[in-house]
């Protein structure tokens, strides 16, 4: 069983000073994991990195460097999954619609976006739209989020629903 975390919209420093426990716990005993954007720094990444192999792709508020060394769009595979993520920045249309049109031509079976901060999962044209929300700037969501993929012989998405910890 592989066992992949996902998750987007960190805003560390500006929104939360560290990743929560809840979040820490099972980046500890993931197999990778995916940001989908909006780190706002790279020591988000080298954070997640000491857990295990850890990449994702750029957000609109994210600097260079983030840009520089992840990108816009990716498509991991793992396995015969093959997962499309981007941030889902950009105007006109919704979030949701701009990350499923960036992977038209490609053959997914699921995406991963962020930006909204807004929990979604929901099936659209046999391909899996999957925003983890946010651990860490839940805005008017009751409850902070992140991904959970679990790989098997089949495969299993769900959101890690949590409260701030004391």
């Amino acid at each position: 069983m592989q066992k992949i975390v996902i998750l987007s919209d960190t805003h560390i420093p500006v929104r939360a000073k560290k990743l929560p426990q809840r979040l820490v716990e099972e980046c500890q005993s993931a197999d990778f994991i995916i940001h989908a954007g909006d780190w706002q720094t790279l020591d988000v990444y080298y954070e997640l990195a000491a857990y295990t192999k850890t990449d994702g792709v750029t957000g609109n508020v994210d600097p260079w460097e983030i840009a520089d060394r992840f990108g816009k769009k990716k498509i991991f595979a793992f396995g015969d999954l093959k997962v499309g993520v981007i941030h889902g920045d950009g105007s006109r249309k919704t979030t949701e619609q701009r990350a499923f049109e960036a992977f038209a031509e490609e053959q997914v079976d699921i995406i991963v976006f962020g930006h909204s901060h807004i929990p979604v999962m929901r099936e659209v044209d046999g391909i899996t739209l999957f925003n983890p929300g946010s651990p860490t700037d839940k805005r008017k969501q009751p409850q902070y989020s992140f991904g959970l993929l679990e790989i098997g012989d089949t495969w299993n998405l769900r959101h890690i629903f949590f409260d701030k910890e004391h």
